[in-house]
Parts: structure tokens; sequence; C-alpha cells
């Protein structure tokens, strides 16, 4: 009830976030002399693109992109035919009543705005900027290999970023300097503020620290800029710097990168949708604890503004289950019936571990992974005093018989790796151990009934298993 309450607040206090945004748009496209019968307005969206309106050409080449009551979110879009051809745009400080004209043989290069400071700073940048590539394209022709790149394009990129750097000090509230800084790295440093030298690992804790001092998290633009604005950063500091940390490390800096975008609605939500998505999909086993961690904090807590009570319930309800099913975490017990009909509890099963299986012999990658897993099992089962508790995941008549005549066929029948049809047991396993998919493997260590792997295929097993022997 109380995250009802909590999620029914948000929804209520989301529209004063976005009292500064101005109803209604009307951008005017005049392209003397284009012959297209339609344009389309678009915008970039993270790593993707979408269609938001379109105009039609009134015989003279002007285009008319209109909408009385619709709001135009602040970002980078862009008007293109149906060739491919465009003209990037900007929406932003609620400028959203303009006039774009150009000339229809090069768009980008003759492109001027009226009634858009926003839009007149934007194209201003553009054309100083084709200066200085028109110039390196006339030296690439006149100048050797060796000269252009070893010492014309050095030279020039620096004359580039020095002409970005001087705009974005002259024009620093403009979208598109706050979007051009956003792609600038910053410079970690190699000393402390006392003089010492700074070692590897306080250097990458230093860019962990800062790696977004240049992106304006606190402002919905950013996550409607092109995929090398913002995605692609995003991704880069998840799968490249936080890469193979643990959870106890990974959770404190996504809050934190998270929370500083909670200012802006459009920004938080992508982060916390997508970060949720991406943990709750990977496959390294020890990432369930992210995802856990992320929904108790975003989702249970009512701050998903997005999504419906039924659905903010459904995804509390996945991470309750995840959360009992952690590493580390206790196995919840399981009694069920082998095929004479004898009682198996999977907390007491003989020897040191135990795999714990879930899968089905009309599952594809069942068929292809429980070999393999098996073979894998016998070549350690003995060595590790590991025992296997298999479960039947579609334990009805029609697939009872198919399972049997898979287990005989690639000979399963090590006496320590035990069949279950899955039919009778203490507890309904699909709703316990969240079977959604097959297969799902677990090696439990006996002692404590302790789950300490997860996700499980053939290889991952065998290294499981081959670090285990060189811990006895």
């Amino acid at each position: 009830m109380r995250r009802h309450i909590l999620l029914m607040l948000a929804a209520l206090l989301l529209p004063l976030a976005a009292l500064g945004a101005k109803e209604g748009y009307k951008i005017t496209f005049q392209a003397n002399g284009n012959q297209d019968t339609m344009m389309l307005l678009c915008y970039y969206r993270a790593n993707a693109r979408y269609i938001t309106d379109t105009a039609y050409n009134n015989g003279k080449g002007r285009f008319v992109f209109e909408d009385k009551k619709k709001v135009l979110k602040p970002g980078l879009y862009y008007i293109s035919n149906n060739r491919g051809k465009q003209l990037d745009l900007v929406i932003y400080n609620n400028e959203t009543r303009f006039t774009l004209t150009v000339d229809n043989q090069n768009w980008g290069r003759t492109a001027e705005a009226k009634g858009s400071k926003e839009n007149d700073l934007f194209y201003s940048f553009n054309h100083m900027s084709d200066v200085l590539y028109q110039e390196m394209e006339e030296a690439q022709a006149e100048l050797d290999s060796a000269t252009f790149y070893g010492e014309y394009v050095p030279a020039k990129t620096k004359q580039i970023d020095s002409m970005r750097m001087a705009f974005i000090g002259q024009h620093p509230k403009a979208m598109i300097s706050r979007m051009m800084l956003a792609t600038k790295d910053v410079a970690i440093p190699t000393h402390h503020a006392d003089g010492t030298k700074m070692d590897m690992r306080e250097r990458h804790e230093w860019l962990l620290s800062h790696y977004f001092d240049n992106v304006p998290l606190d402002d919905d633009f950013i996550v409607r800029t092109p995929q090398s604005v913002f995605y692609d950063r995003v991704m880069e500091y998840v799968d490249v710097y936080m890469n193979k940390m643990p959870p106890s490390m990974i959770c404190p800096r996504l809050d934190t990168l998270i929370d500083r975008a909670e200012p802006a609605p459009e920004v938080f939500r992508w982060l916390v949708h997508t970060m949720t998505e991406k943990f709750l999909q990977s496959k390294i086993m020890v990432y369930d604890e992210v995802y856990v961690h992320l929904v108790k904090r975003y989702y249970e807590t009512g701050k998903a503004f997005w999504m419906s009570p039924s659905g903010i319930d459904k995804e509390v309800e996945r991470a309750t289950k995840w959360e009992r099913l952690l590493v580390g975490k206790v196995s919840p017990e399981l009694i069920l019936f082998d095929t004479l009909r004898r009682a198996h509890s999977l907390h007491h099963m003989p020897g040191q571990y135990t795999l714990l299986l879930f899968w089905s012999p009309t599952c594809g990658h069942c068929r292809d992974i429980i070999p393999a897993v098996y073979k894998v099992y016998e070549q350690y089962a003995d060595t590790l005093q590991m025992s296997a508790f298999s479960i039947l995941s579609e334990p009805d008549e029609h697939t009872t018989g198919k399972w049997k005549k898979f287990l005989t066929e690639h000979g399963i029948d090590h006496p320590r790796w035990v069949n279950l049809g899955g039919g009778e047991a203490n507890v309904d396993w699909r709703e316990v151990y969240d079977v959604q998919t097959t297969p799902q493997i677990y090696l439990i260590e006996n002692k404590g009934n302790t789950i300490i792997a997860k996700k499980l295929g053939a290889e991952i097993l065998e290294m499981l298993c081959k670090d285990l022997m060189n811990k006895k």
C-alpha cells in the first residue's frame, strides 16, 4: 500500500517538472526547389531514433511541422526525406516555433534559423567547423600522405578542438555547447593534491568518481542525443570501467549516477529502466544482486513513476524471489520423487556439493546443454563428491516419455545423479526458484545448503570444478 501511495504522489508531482515546457510547436522547413512529397521530423534517443511528425510539400519546397497541443521534449532532432538526407536541429529552452531555410543542394552547409537562438548558434558552429574541414579536404589533395597524417592532421585537430572549446566558453548554456562538452573526456590527474603520485588503482577510482563531470545528467535533453553522446558513454562506464567488479562496488556507483539524474525525469527514467534490464539479463551469476538492489531502491520505493502499480508489483515480486536465490544464500528446500517413487531431499543429498538442474527434453537449449553438463559432472563427481538433483521442468505425460528416452540415449545414469519427475513436491518449485526459462542450473555446497554458483553451462561448471579441485 505504501508503495502505491508513493507512486501516486510521483505521478502527481511529475507534471510540475514539465511546467517549463511549452505546448504546441510549428517548425517550418524551407528548401527551395525541393521535389520531395513528404518530410519526417525525427529525434534521437539513446541508441535509437524515432519519428514524431510528418509534413508535406506545398509545391514550393515548404514543409510545416505543426501541432497545437503536443510537446516537443528537449533534445537533438532532425528533418529527413525518404532517401536518408537529413538536417539536425535543436529543441531547447522552449523554442518550438521557428523557420529553417536551406539550399536544397546542401542542407547542412547552408542551414539558417529564424526565430530560434539555439539553432542559430548550432548552425553558426557547424558553419565554422565546415570551413576547417574543407581546409582539411583541400590539404589532403595537396600534401603527401606522411605530411598530411603526421603533421597537418594533428595540428588541424588541435585547432578544431580549440575552436570548439572557445565556442563552449562563449555560449556555455547553449544546448550544442553542453552536448559537445558531454563528449569530452575528463582529464585524469597523475598526482594527488599534496603532490604524491597516484597509482593505477587510485587513478581508476578517480575516473569512476569523475567520469560524468562533463555530462549534464540533470538536463533531459542529454538522453535525446545521438548514440555516441550519451548512450555509448554510459555503456562504456558500466561495461569497461566497472567490468568484473563485484556488486558491492557496482551498486553504490550506479546509485550515484542515477541519483544525479533524478531532477531530469527523462534521464532518470532511462537510466533506471536500462540499468535494471541490463542486470536482469546479465549472464554473470552474481549480477542478480545488482538487479535486486535497483528494484528495491527505485521500484519498490515508488520512484518508477512511469510504471503502473501492477507493473511495479510484478517487478518487485520477481526481485524478492531472486533475492532468496542470490549466490551466498541458503537454497530453498525441495523434496521430489524419482521414477521409482522414492522421495529425495535437496538439503540431504550425499557428498560435498549438489548440482541442481531444471530442464526439459522439449527445450532446444536443454538438449544441447544437459549432455555437455553431464559429461563435466561425470568427470568430477567422484573426486569432488558431487551429487545431482535433476528436475523435469515439464512433468506432463507427453514430456515424461521423451524425458526417459533422452536419459537413456545420453547415458545419464550416474548413481549420485538423481532424476526427478517434477510432478509432486513439497513446494511449487517453479514459483520458489522462479523457473521461467530452462535450463537453470545451480551449484550448492551441501554444508549449509549454500548456493555457490548459478546460471551454469558446461564451460563455467568445468572452470568451477577445477577451481574447487585446486582448493582441496
